[in-house]
């Protein structure tokens, strides 16, 4: 998949499966992951850089993005704007 203009493919991370205190989460009360890793960029748009790049673990909004099922996998499109920070 390749991305167009300011558009990224996010790979989201698993949700939780138990808390903290070991407690298991069912299926019904799970969290929406709002953190992934970046695996495509779009070139960018009206000749402005992509901040982003592949490999980047990045937090997003709760509901930011399009999701998609692409070969068996869950990923989510969106723009490089409903990133909210790159985590180092």
């Amino acid at each position: 998949m390749k991305p167009i203009a300011d558009r990224v493919i996010i790979k989201p991370a698993p949700a939780d499966e138990k808390t903290k205190g070991g407690i298991i989460i069912p299926d019904t009360a799970k969290e929406k992951p709002q953190r992934g890793e970046v695996i495509a960029v779009g070139p960018g748009k009206d000749g402005n850089m992509m901040t982003v790049s592949a490999g980047d673990i990045v937090l997003y909004g709760k509901y930011a993005g399009q999701e998609i099922n692409y070969e068996g996998q869950d990923y989510l499109i969106m723009r490089e704007e409903e990133i909210l920070v790159i985590l180092d």
